[in-house]
């Protein structure tokens, strides 16, 4: 099933879309009651209005449960590595996104104001469904998956010599996720087996499968949780492969198109903004001066 948070008449929810992508329902209740117990009980866990709403009248938003929180997990393609003249870690890299940083699956990206380097990663994103707690399987307490894409100012912290997190994963309006998630009776308890695909403006850059993943989805998710508890609704962004810019110096321009395309999940396709210009007031001292693409 496909399971997707919208935007209808000033109200914003969660439903389940049709089969053919035209009408949905919306879910009643609690997102931490349902998607716990759909595993168990499947659709009927889910307390649906009888009335359908198409889905050219609603806006698709992030499928992120308001409250929960987004975790990114990096370094887990060995050809990435690679092609970046690196070796296999023996962890993966770990941050939190705030929020803010997410758009929908066709909203625009926002080309921000600091950096000269933007660059894009597909990744296969899950959807937290219940605590791990004690489960030996933690890919059993997935509602299902997502499409994400993981923008990057590659330039952020070169000024201190520094990783910079926070002006590289965490800026505003720079993460596409979506439109749906799929959820795991679908897709299967354990590793996914999917093609992930990453073009600008037509032309492939990424392209490989989730099997090819250093640290597994059970080990990534269990990576976080033993940190900060994953609970009903949270994101974890799986890592990106080879063909990004950082390896060729192609970076996003403002007015691309990207499209990201997931096999048996879905496609999103995101517009560049123009950059974002800060004030003369906001670009001295130690914030630095705004750089152009």
């Amino acid at each position: 099933m496909r399971l997707l948070r919208v935007e209808y008449r000033a109200e914003c929810f969660w439903a389940l879309l049709d089969a053919d992508a035209a009408y949905l329902q919306r879910i009643r209740g609690p997102f931490a009651e349902w998607a716990g117990e759909y595993a168990s009980r499947g659709i009927a866990a889910l307390a649906l209005d009888k009335v359908g709403i198409a889905l050219a009248q609603c806006r698709i938003l992030p499928p992120l449960e308001p409250g929960a929180r987004v975790f990114g997990v990096g370094l887990n393609y060995l050809s990435h590595l690679q092609h970046l003249g690196s070796t296999a870690p023996e962890h993966p890299l770990g941050y939190i996104k705030p929020e803010s940083a997410l758009v929908g699956a066709s909203d625009d990206i926002q080309y921000p104001a600091l950096t000269a380097q933007l660059d894009y990663e597909v990744e296969l994103v899950a959807v937290i469904a219940r605590a791990l707690g004690d489960e030996p399987c933690a890919s059993a307490c997935l509602l299902g998956y997502t499409c994400g894409n993981d923008i990057s100012a590659r330039d952020a912290g070169k000024r201190i010599g520094r990783l910079d997190l926070l002006t590289q994963k965490a800026m505003d309006r720079t993460t596409p996720v979506g439109p749906w998630v799929v959820t795991l009776d679908e897709i299967g308890v354990g590793q996914p087996h999917l093609d992930i695909e990453l073009s600008v403006n037509d032309e492939c850059r990424q392209f490989d499968n989730t099997r090819q993943m250093l640290f597994p989805i059970d080990e990534l998710l269990n990576y976080v949780d033993a940190r900060i508890t994953l609970q009903p609704g949270d994101l974890v962004f799986t890592g990106s492969t080879h063909g990004v810019g950082l390896e060729d110096g192609r970076f996003l321009q403002p007015g691309d198109r990207v499209e990201v395309r997931i096999e048996g999940i879905g496609s999103m396709s995101n517009r560049v903004s123009q950059p974002r210009v800060l004030t003369t007031a906001r670009s001295v001292g130690r914030l630095g001066q705004p750089v152009s693409p």
